[in-house]
């Protein structure tokens, strides 16, 4: 049966508004309960386009992944990626610590997942949510760290490893964050990796660079996160 144009139309009219439906549902909640383009959860390498550098892992929490910032290509990763012409592994993801939500949503262990990718340079943010778990699990957290990097490194004996002070989010600073710091610069001279102390440090005193919820960077803070790291790199070299 023939349709008439005017029928013809109205499908696909219908058909514009299920297209666009379904672009709207790519987009996944964060933690914080901000909507982000479901590419900050990319685990592939998604650096500047044209990108030929070195492949480059990061294994953080949601101030790596780029929680509350506008777009992915504002987190501090990706702007330093683009920086350098690396190309960009990173499967951060909000809460993740040395104990905490270890097993996340599908995506498995995150240090499996970035030895399989087998990146010439990982660079390690965690520490920050561990702090919500010390009370109870200070000797768990300080093995945990040991181990992770110790399989990291028998993983990818041939790649660089970069660690860093663990980020925290408030001018308040409860001892434990003191105290896992030490524990990730034992570990990371343990495997002989580099080490940025003083990023506990970078955000604080500036709630201007915080976004609404109060706990992560708004873009600017990523920006000056960015340029911080960008200066530490230097000094190694980079």
């Amino acid at each position: 049966m023939r349709l008439s144009r005017r029928v013809v139309v109205g499908i696909s009219a219908v058909l514009a508004v299920a297209l666009a439906i379904v672009v709207v549902a790519v987009i996944a909640p964060t933690d914080s309960g901000r909507a982000v383009p479901k590419s900050t959860h990319a685990t592939g390498a998604d650096g500047a386009a044209g990108a030929t550098g070195p492949l480059v892992a990061f294994y953080g929490d949601s101030y790596t992944r780029g929680s509350m910032a506008s777009s992915p290509d504002k987190r501090w990763s990706t702007i330093v990626s683009r920086e350098h012409g690396w190309r960009e592994f990173n499967p951060s993801h909000n809460g993740l610590g040395f104990i905490r939500h270890r097993l996340l949503f599908g995506h498995g262990d995150l240090p499996d997942l970035i030895i399989t990718r087998r990146p010439d340079i990982v660079i390690i943010t965690l520490g920050l949510n561990d702090n919500f778990a010390f009370a109870d699990s200070a000797d768990s957290i300080h093995a945990q760290i040991g181990a992770d990097f110790t399989r990291l490194k028998r993983g990818l004996p041939d790649a660089r490893f970069i660690v860093v002070e663990p980020f925290w989010y408030a001018d308040a600073r409860p001892p434990s964050v003191d105290i896992i710091s030490g524990w990730v610069m034992a570990a990371a001279a343990d495997i002989h990796a580099d080490y940025i102390p003083g990023a506990s440090h970078w955000i604080e005193h500036h709630p201007e660079w915080m976004a609404s919820d109060g706990r992560h960077p708004n873009d600017a803070g990523y920006a000056a996160i960015a340029l911080r790291m960008d200066a530490e790199l230097a000094q190694l070299g980079f």
